[in-house]
């Protein structure tokens, strides 16, 4: 492609050199850059990319974007935010990709990863060629990506999507984090629906405070980025988008709702209830426990159904969802006790799978968890009271640690342990505490083992060293 069509949407302070030049790959990364590519370059958090001119100078780039005037012999195409253009530009060179597929973008705190999963069940079902991006990878047809990020950055992303659109894909269902929002991730894609789940306390140690995280949140239903919205009525933020949002449709069991539930009856091993959906009702049964499945369950009926699926439809769809890989996943039984692991790693997250198992369980309830490192830290103690609150007895252990020391994590968690007088232990070593947590399961007794959920990784001092919790529960068990 020219450069000069790639940047006709792009608003530029300078133009230096020869437009007519041909890119061949666009790239953000100096190791990565490769011959006839054209290099985007702006200064962020911790480092400045200008200052890796030299290396992809030297390895035959054919054009620098850049947000200041540079001393180098290709054309450059200076701007006044480099990050903002990433997917302006990569939108262009992938061929508007977004514009041949219908994508239903979902943002929250918690929920995203399962209601994408339940679309795409849905529209299976319905026989539509199906694309899922999230915190689980991406997948469509046969080919399956691993997780980086939970929104991929914009030169992958609009990559994949052309793949996608060259596959037969119809729908893509794509998790939307507050991070993407923040970045200009996704800029330029218009959704066909913009689902929004919940916002609860996550990243503060990325946004200031939790006023600062809901505001990146609301972005997605701004400028008409979304031609429709599904929003969470029993949800602060959620009332609050729906008094400022078009062509919006409500889902909750709470306060008043487009789309509402009934008679909910919740098991180990599933969940009934009967589904109001737009005043047509319908008994609805899933493969998986707990009422915030419910709430994911109405955000994805309600959505199917403005994009034209037949409720018979939805309800097979839904019921097709055997499991969300980490997502309160039943993974075994010993001594007849339950085992469920689950991604839980908010203090919302962890009271909503605790709230439910709570009211599932005959014996004792069992929680092992951590948080993680280099992260919001002011929820570890919080994390902490939610756990000795539910559970009869915890056991806390690390999660990603990253560059902090564990007992440092763990000390912090028992801040919030201690002043309920509740029973707990620290294990530092995550398959130890796991065991240890097993050995103590006795009959109708439940153990969550929380998150982690489908991460295959411990993250430790800037290492992934390999490490998955359904792999060590059975291994422990002997399955």
């Amino acid at each position: 492609m020219k450069l000069k069509e790639l940047i006709k949407n792009i608003q530029t302070k300078e133009i230096i050199g020869n437009v007519d030049v041909e890119i061949k790959g666009l790239c953000t990364d100096s190791k990565m850059a490769k011959e006839g590519d054209l290099f985007i370059c702006y200064v962020g958090g911790k480092y400045d990319s200008h200052n890796n001119i030299a290396e992809v100078i030297d390895k035959g780039v054919s054009a620098i974007m850049c947000e200041r005037k540079l001393d180098c012999a290709v054309t450059q195409i200076i701007v006044d935010n480099g990050r903002a253009q990433i997917a302006i530009a990569a939108r262009a060179f992938y061929g508007y990709p977004d514009k041949k597929l219908k994508i239903v973008g979902i943002t929250g705190t918690n929920g995203k990863t399962t209601t994408a999963h339940m679309l795409a069940g849905i529209f299976k079902t319905n026989g539509n060629g199906c694309g899922i991006i999230g915190t689980l990878g991406i997948s469509y047809g046969d080919k399956f990506i691993s997780p980086e990020l939970t929104t991929p950055d914009p030169v992958f992303l609009f990559s994949v999507l052309s793949d996608m659109a060259a596959a037969g894909v119809e729908y893509v269902f794509m998790e939307v984090s507050a991070h993407a929002l923040y970045y200009d991730k996704v800029h330029g894609i218009k959704f066909a629906v913009g689902i929004f789940t919940n916002c609860t306390q996550d990243h503060l140690d990325f946004f200031r405070n939790m006023r600062d995280y809901a505001s990146c949140k609301m972005l997605m239903f701004k400028d008409g980025r979304c031609d429709n919205a599904v929003i969470n009525s029993d949800d602060e933020l959620g009332i609050e988008l729906l008094k400022k949002t078009e062509h919006t449709v409500s889902y909750g069991l709470k306060n008043p709702a487009d789309v509402f539930a009934v008679d909910v009856d919740c098991k180990i091993d599933g969940t009934k209830f009967v589904l109001n959906l737009f005043d047509e009702l319908y008994e609805i049964k899933l493969n998986m426990p707990a009422l915030h499945n419910v709430y994911n369950a109405m955000a994805a009926a309600a959505c199917a159904k403005l994009l034209g699926i037949k409720t018979n439809i939805i309800a097979k769809g839904l019921l097709s969802v055997k499991t969300v890989s980490g997502r309160l996943e039943h993974v075994a039984k010993f001594n007849g006790a339950d085992i469920f692991v689950d991604f839980a790693h908010t203090p919302d997250g962890l009271e909503k799978s605790l709230q439910s198992l709570r009211n599932l369980c005959k014996g004792k309830l069992y929680c092992l968890f951590g948080c993680g490192g280099n992260r919001d830290k002011t929820k570890r103690p919080v994390m902490g009271e939610v756990a000795a609150k539910y559970s009869d007895f915890c056991i806390v252990t690390s999660d990603n640690p990253r560059f902090e020391d564990p007992y440092d994590i763990i000390s912090e968690i028992e801040k919030g342990i201690k002043p309920t007088g509740k029973k707990y232990v620290t294990v530092t070593e995550r398959e130890i505490a796991t065991e240890y947590a097993i050995r103590l399961l006795e009959k109708d007794d439940i153990l969550l083992v929380a998150g982690k959920g489908g991460e295959h990784y411990q993250e430790i001092m800037g290492i992934k060293h390999s490490y998955d919790d359904n792999t060590v529960i059975k291994n422990i068990i002997g399955n």
